[in-house]
């Protein structure tokens, strides 16, 4: 089986780390799956997502020392995938990650075999789960639903995640272990 990296991508609010975090517990005891950390230049809730958080400083320090596979700038943050994911590709496994939007297209180019998940919710299911987050004023939760976003590539596979979490849990696990099939 070739190794591949899946990025995990779609609005902020459409569930991307409730997503990953079901597909992790799913998926966790079969070798094909990683699910590694992403370092962030923002302090982690840890009810809400899962990541490395380190300053901008120290951010800066690990993308000179070569410390990420890929990195990119996203709503005033730093977000670094770690090299150590080059050697799971090598060895076969899906790479599963939080990614953007934005930084799809340079992930294709070092890693051309890239899947791409697109979490999607209504507009309405969005706005109450970045309110419900309490990490955003009601203006900045305005901006991000207002953002201007890059197209998605073709291929992108589309995951509905506006109706019951078992429902959206259901099509990711599905699409993950169909890119392990591929």
């Amino acid at each position: 089986m070739a190794g591949r990296l899946v990025l995990v991508v779609g609005p902020s609010g459409a569930g991307k780390d409730t997503l990953i975090a079901a597909g992790k517990a799913a998926l966790g005891d079969d070798p094909r799956f990683v699910f590694p950390r992403r370092v962030v230049t923002r302090p982690a809730v840890a009810a809400l997502e899962d990541h490395e958080s380190v300053s901008p400083e120290a951010f800066a320090a690990a993308r000179q020392a070569g410390a990420f596979a890929l990195d990119w700038e996203a709503h005033g943050l730093c977000y670094g995938l770690p090299a150590t994911l080059i050697d799971d590709i090598a060895a076969g496994r899906v790479v599963v990650f939080n990614g953007s939007r934005a930084m799809i297209l340079a992930a294709q180019a070092k890693f051309p075999d890239t899947g791409v998940l697109l979490v999607e919710a209504t507009l309405q299911v969005r706005a109450q789960r970045l309110a419900g987050r309490g990490r955003e004023s009601a203006a900045e939760v305005a901006a991000r639903l207002a953002r201007e976003v890059p197209q998605v590539p073709a291929g992108a596979v589309r995951i509905d995640n506006s109706g019951p979490l078992e429902d959206g849990i259901g099509r990711f696990v599905a699409a993950l272990r169909a890119f392990a099939a591929n």
